[in-house]
C-alpha cells in the first residue's frame, strides 16, 4: 500500500510539474498563432490565378518578425525549390511554376519573443498561352535489364541554353531502390543519358518520371508530356574478354561462373577495348563482308549472336574458327567461340549486362555514338556534362539542389 500511494503521489507531482512547465509562457510550448499579419505574399487575391511565369515571394512584415521556414508543393506533392534569406526577411522560388496547377505554401514565422506563427496559403496558376511544347521520351523501355543499363531521355526539340537545360534536368526524376548516386549527361542538344556513379545495384527497382508538363522553359517553350517508366535490374553479370589471353571470364554477382576460350579481332580488325553494354540478342544473324567493307569475301548465318555495338560487334558462335579459340585472334572484331559456349552465354545474359574487353590492340570504345559506351567516361567528366551537377561538391546529389536552403 505504501508503494502504491508513493507512486500515486509521484505521478501527481509529475503531472503538476508538467502543467507548470506547459503554462509558464515558454514560446516552444505555445501553439502556433495565425501569422497572416507578419507576412506579405505576392500571390493572387481571392479566386484570381497567379501568373506561372512570375516567381513567388514571401516577405516578413515588421522589424521584429522573421520567417523561419517555407514549404511549397503542388497538388501532386512535388516540392518547389526556393531560397530563404539568412535574416529570415524574404523567401522566393528559384524554379518556375507550372501552368494550370494548384499550389500550397506553408509559412512558419516567429515574433520578437520567439513565439511561433503559422500561415498556409493556397492558389492556382493560369493555364499557359499557346506556345511550343517540349515532350520527353524515356528509354530503354519498361522491363528487366542488366546493372549497366543507362536511362535515356529524348527531347522533342533541341535545347542549347544552359538555364533552359537546368530547368529540364531538375524536372526529370530518377529514383532507385536501393538508392544510388547518379547524374544526367547531355550528349546532344536533344539527348540525355542518366547513369549512377557505379553500376546499378543488383535487383534494384528504378522509376523515371518527368515533371516538365506546363513548366515554362523559355518565352516560346513549355514542358509537355513525358510518360513515366519503371525498370528493374537482375543479377550483376559481367563478362571480361581478355584479347591477349584469348579467354572470356564470366562473373555473376562477383563470382566466376565460366571461363570460355575465344577468338577476337585480328590485326586491322582489332576488337575495341573498354566497357560495352549488351544491346540485344538475336538467335541468327546474317553477316557479310560487304557490310563492314572487308576485303576477303564471307556470307554466313551466325547463331547465338549477342550484340554489343551499333556497328556490328557481337559475341557469337564461330565453329569455323574452332582451332583458334583460346590461341589466336582471327575474327573481324567480334568475340567468337564454340556453338555450345555461345548458346550458354546467349542464355546467360540480357540487355544491360556488361562486357569488358581488355588487352586488345584495338581502339577504345567511345562513350557515345556506337551503342552504350557510357561507362567509358569517368564519373567527374560524366557530371561535367550536366548543367545542374557540374558545380556540385563531391558527395552532393541532384536532390540537394531542390531543397530549401539559406542564401550565402
Amino acid at each position: 500500500m505504501r508503494t502504491v500511494l508513493s507512486c500515486t503521489l509521484l505521478v501527481s507531482a509529475l503531472a503538476a510539474s508538467a502543467t507548470a512547465c506547459g503554462s509558464d509562457g515558454h514560446p516552444l510550448s505555445a501553439k502556433p498563432y495565425d501569422a497572416a499579419g507578419q507576412i506579405a505574399f505576392n500571390g493572387p487575391a481571392g479566386s484570381q490565378k497567379a501568373d506561372p511565369d512570375k516567381p513567388l515571394e514571401v516577405t516578413a512584415q515588421g522589424k521584429e518578425s522573421r520567417i523561419t521556414d517555407v514549404t511549397a508543393t503542388d497538388s501532386l506533392g512535388r516540392y518547389v525549390a526556393g531560397e530563404l534569406s539568412a535574416d529570415g526577411s524574404r523567401w522566393h522560388t528559384t524554379t518556375p511554376l507550372a501552368a494550370g496547377a494548384a499550389y500550397t505554401v506553408k509559412v512558419s514565422t516567429e515574433d520578437e519573443e520567439g513565439s511561433p506563427g503559422r500561415k498556409v496559403l493556397t492558389f492556382e496558376t493560369r493555364e499557359a498561352a499557346r506556345k511550343g511544347r517540349l515532350d520527353v521520351t524515356f528509354g530503354p523501355g519498361e522491363g528487366q535489364y542488366g546493372v549497366g543499363i543507362p536511362i535515356t531521355a529524348k527531347l522533342s526539340k533541341p535545347v542549347t541554353d544552359k538555364k533552359q537545360r537546368a530547368i529540364i534536368e531538375r524536372s526529370l526524376e530518377v529514383r532507385s531502390e536501393p538508392a544510388t548516386e547518379g547524374s544526367w549527361h547531355w550528349f546532344e542538344d536533344d539527348k540525355l543519358h542518366y547513369r549512377p556513379k557505379e553500376y546499378w545495384p543488383a535487383h534494384a527497382k528504378i522509376s523515371v518520371s518527368s515533371h516538365l508538363e506546363g513548366v515554362k522553359i523559355s518565352d516560346k517553350l513549355r514542358g509537355g508530356e513525358g510518360k513515366p517508366m519503371k525498370i528493374t535490374t537482375g543479377s550483376k553479370v559481367e563478362a571480361v574478354v581478355d584479347a591477349g589471353a584469348h579467354y572470356m571470364t564470366v562473373y555473376r554477382n562477383g563470382e566466376e561462373v565460366n571461363s570460355i576460350p575465344v577468338t577476337t579481332g585480328k590485326p586491322g580488325w582489332e576488337t575495341r577495348n573498354g566497357t560495352k553494354i549488351v544491346l540485344d540478342k538475336e538467335y541468327v544473324v546474317r553477316m557479310t563482308s560487304s557490310a563492314i567493307g572487308a576485303a576477303e569475301f564471307y556470307d554466313k548465318q551466325v547463331y547465338y549472336a549477342t550484340r554489343l555495338t551499333d556497328t556490328g560487334e557481337y559475341v557469337h558462335a564461330a565453329p569455323w574458327s574452332a582451332g583458334s579459340h583460346g590461341y589466336a585472334n582471327v575474327s573481324h572484331g567480334c568475340v567468337g567461340m564454340s556453338t555450345g559456349n555461345a548458346a550458354w552465354f546467349y542464355g546467360m545474359v540480357q540487355p544491360g549486362d556488361i562486357v569488358r574487353t581488355i588487352n586488345s590492340y584495338g581502339e577504345d570504345m567511345p562513350s557515345y555514338g556506337n551503342g552504350l559506351g557510357d561507362w567509358n567516361m569517368d564519373w567527374q567528366d560524366w557530371r561535367e556534362g550536366s548543367v545542374v551537377n557540374a558545380g556540385l561538391r563531391e558527395g552532393q546529389t541532384p536532390h540537394d539542389q531542390a531543397r530549401l536552403r539559406p542564401e550565402v
